[in-house]
Parts: structure tokens; sequence; C-alpha cells
């Protein structure tokens, strides 16, 4: 199975409205930055789609670059920052600002999720959020009783997003793609996802081992310095100098519109 290979314009133009949206990478490192760039010119040219639900399994500053066009309705984290460099703004303004819809989750939560999605049920039982105020804000969350011992246990839905971009160090012209030691839950977005693309440093005529497997994957690009600012270990580090610009020059959407047009 090859992969098709196309244009960063291309697949930005695969997210339709009312999708679930799910960005690979964890906080700053290997995050897909390249896509997030042509969604963002989408929505400059008015052409962006509505009521996104933005899954990252921890989102940072390619999730904030988002949350800024208005895309996304809805966000599904268990992390939502910039780690040593402080909140993030846009999340944080719209989120005090009622614009955005904060799905409480957790890690537990987040991975049954997954989880039950590859094992092609409807739920993950679990014993995370029991004895916790979690399911009061999550009441679409219910309990179930093992059978087996009458255990009550939490019995996570299962997630399936509609598109996953993953960024990837390097790949082969199947499709076979090499993430670094750092999987965050992409190798779970690759086995739950309807589409799965992978942007990617180079490609390549042939890789040692593939940490997703070309079966998986949709769709291929290549996209040098695709994870900038954020870090593509071990081929580049994290830019905190342009971190820091960007959390100092954005705080609203006034400032956040100032700074992409330049972005």
């Amino acid at each position: 199975m090859v992969a098709e290979i196309h244009t960063l314009e291309e697949i930005a133009s695969l997210v339709k409205a009312d999708m679930m949206l799910a960005l690979g990478g964890m906080t700053l490192y290997r995050r897909p930055m390249s896509f997030v760039r042509s969604l963002i010119q989408r929505y400059l040219k008015e052409e962006s789609p509505k009521n996104l639900t933005l899954f990252a399994f921890t989102a940072g500053m390619e999730s904030d670059l988002l949350i800024g066009t208005g895309m996304v309705d809805s966000v599904r984290t268990c992390y939502f920052g910039l780690e040593i460099f402080g909140l993030a703004p846009m999340f944080t303004f719209m989120a005090n600002h009622g614009e955005i819809k904060v799905i409480e989750e957790t890690e537990a939560s987040l991975s049954f999720g997954l989880r039950a999605q590859m094992a092609g049920i409807g739920f993950m039982p679990g014993r995370g959020w029991i004895g916790t105020d979690l399911p009061r804000l999550r009441p679409d969350v219910k309990t179930i009783k093992d059978p087996y011992n009458d255990e009550v246990l939490m019995a996570f839905p299962a997630i399936k997003p509609d598109i996953a971009v993953i960024h990837a160090i390097c790949a082969d012209r199947d499709g076979n793609a090499q993430i670094g030691r750092n999987k965050g839950v992409d190798e779970e977005l690759a086995l739950t996802s309807d589409i799965v693309v992978i942007t990617t440093e180079k490609i390549v005529s042939e890789l040692e081992r593939a940490d997703i497997p070309a079966p998986l994957v949709d769709y291929l690009v290549e996209a040098p310095m695709g994870a900038a600012p954020t870090s593509c270990h071990p081929l580049y580090p994290m830019d905190g100098l342009a971190v820091l610009d960007y959390v100092g020059r954005v705080s609203d959407p006034e400032s956040w519109r100032k700074y992409v047009e330049h972005f």
C-alpha cells in the first residue's frame, strides 16, 4: 500500500466542519506546525471549517494557534499550555470568555478511550476517576459493574478521531514513518483515526524500522522544519525565543491576528 503524497494545502482541505481533528506530538515536541500554518491560511481566506473538536493528548503552541481562528468548538486534552513559557494565551482568552467548550479529560480518560477504539468496542473499563468529582463534570461517562466481582468501574467511551496529523522525523515513499522515542499517543492515533496524515521532515528511500507502518497511513507530505518552532529531536531543538515571542505578542484575538499575518 503506497501512501498518497500531497501538499500541505491539499491536506488542510481534508478538514471539514464538525470533524474531530487530532494533532500528534507532545507538549513542545514534534508538533505538526506546518499543517497548522496551512489550516490558518484557509482561515485567512475565509475558507475555514467550523465546529471542530480538537483532540491533543497534550496541547501546545500548535493547538493555541488553531484556537485563535475560531474553528475549534471543543477541546479534548489533559493539558493545554506552553510548559516553562507559561499559559497558552489564546486558549486562556477563549476559555475565560466562554468561546470554546473544554471537555474535562485526564490521561486515563484519553488513553482508555483510544484503547477502546483500538479494541473495536464502545468503552474501556478502568478505576480512574473513581472517588473523584470528575464524573459530575462528565455525566456522559458512565459506570459499569464488573460481572466477576461486582466492583464498580468507570466505562470510558471510545474515541475515534476523524483525521489525525502526525509529524515524523522521516518516512519512506510507501508511508512507513519514524517518530522517535517520544511517541506520545501517535501510534494509537494512527490506529484509531479514519484518516491518517504523516507530515515528515524528509522522505527517504529506505527505513531501518517503522514506528507507524504504511498500511495505516493515508496521506504523506514532505515538510522540512515542519515542527518548528517546536523541536524535532534529533534533527533540531525547540526555538525557545520564538515561543517567547509568541507569548509576548499574543493575548487576545486582535494581537493573535497581527501575529499570524507574519507567522
